[in-house]
């Protein structure tokens, strides 16, 4: 009954991911569930689903979503041409955290990138977020950069 589904988002399922952001009080990202906005959701979503390299993904837990997470599959020459996945905009509904919700979601993106024959998987995580740190550390994760951002919006 409390099983935890993880599958590929659909367009039904953007203002329930919307809303899983807007909640999001350290990630400052500017999220919104305000009406005149979300077009720019949905034109995201369809960037995102018909990219072969990107995979948006939620966990639905008995008939609602409760999470979700994105994939991006990158070549890079480095590393004899090797291919890797990084995690991106990983967010448990805030109350359903606590629940293995976020682990399970983890646990499927390595599988996927395991079966995909890729040579690591790897993500950032806010430097406020130290309840993440941690949750990635427990999962396995090692913090091994440094990472920078410039905004040009």
């Amino acid at each position: 009954m409390n099983e935890i589904i993880i599958r590929e988002a659909r367009s039904a399922d953007v203002a329930a991911l919307v809303a899983i952001f807007a909640a999001d009080e350290l990630g400052g990202h500017g999220d919104t569930t305000a009406p005149e906005v979300f077009g720019e959701y949905l034109r995201a979503f369809e960037r995102i689903a018909t990219s072969r390299d990107q995979t948006l993904y939620v966990a639905e837990r008995e008939g609602q979503v409760v999470g979700t997470f994105q994939t991006m599959i990158v070549t890079a020459l480095v590393g004899r041409g090797s291919s890797s996945m990084i995690i991106e905009a990983v967010q448990t509904r805030g109350d359903m955290r606590g629940q293995g919700i976020g682990a399970r979601m983890i646990e499927f993106a390595i599988a996927e990138a395991k079966g995909r024959g890729l040579r690591l998987v790897q993500l950032t995580s806010n430097a406020s977020r130290s309840d993440a740190h941690r949750f990635y550390e427990r999962l396995g994760f090692k913090q091994s950069h440094l990472g920078f951002k410039m905004a040009l919006k």
